[in-house]
């Protein structure tokens, strides 16, 4: 496991464009969402920072998913880690009670176009498809006895949802890096 932060993508950046399948089959495009809030959550199954916010995503999951619509994106190298295999991802899903797709990037070009660097890594855009959150989830981190509260990640889905202005100071999120296909790496990795 390296540590790595987010690369920390400019804020208003545009939605990157994808068309990706899910862990059940069903095709998933930029193009297709609902005009609302979007919040993009790299992730995997098998990284012990995902796990360790689990269940704080699921609640953010049964909080928000009424209001936004939540996308996990896997971008792991099924070459070198075949524990984030479509298989496991879906009963990580099942397991958690996520409501929102599970969708697998097997070229690993959304994660480039997102320059996603960990897992966990979060983005979040307007219902204009402008990014205006990206980093950290809390402050809690594997072994420092904070719980995951999701601090960060709700006081910018609060803001954007009532209207008012984000924090422009945000923190890198902090995780597994991706898993990149050898000899494939990009330079920020």
């Amino acid at each position: 496991m390296a540590l790595t932060p987010s690369t920390m993508l400019p804020l208003e950046h545009p939605l990157p464009g994808f068309a990706l399948e899910s862990s059940d089959g069903e095709l998933v495009s930029s193009n297709g969402l609902p005009p609302r809030p979007l919040l993009v959550l790299f992730l995997c199954a098998h990284c012990p920072f995902v796990k360790h916010i689990e269940a704080e995503l699921s609640r953010i999951d049964r909080d928000y998913s009424d209001r936004i619509t939540i996308l996990a994106i896997a971008s792991n190298s099924l070459i070198t880690h075949p524990q984030d295999g479509p298989q496991q991802l879906a009963e990580q899903r099942r397991r958690c009670g996520w409501s929102f797709p599970y969708l697998l990037d097997p070229e690993q070009n959304a994660a480039q176009a997102f320059k996603a660097a960990c897992t966990p890594d979060l983005f979040l855009f307007d219902a204009d498809q402008r990014l205006v959150y990206r980093g950290q989830l809390d402050d809690s981190r594997p072994g420092n006895s904070q719980p995951p509260d999701g601090a960060d990640l709700r006081s910018a889905l609060d803001s954007l949802l009532a209207g008012r202005p984000l924090e422009r100071e945000q923190k890198p999120a902090i995780g597994c890096n991706i898993k990149w296909h050898p000899g494939l790496e990009p330079a920020w990795a």
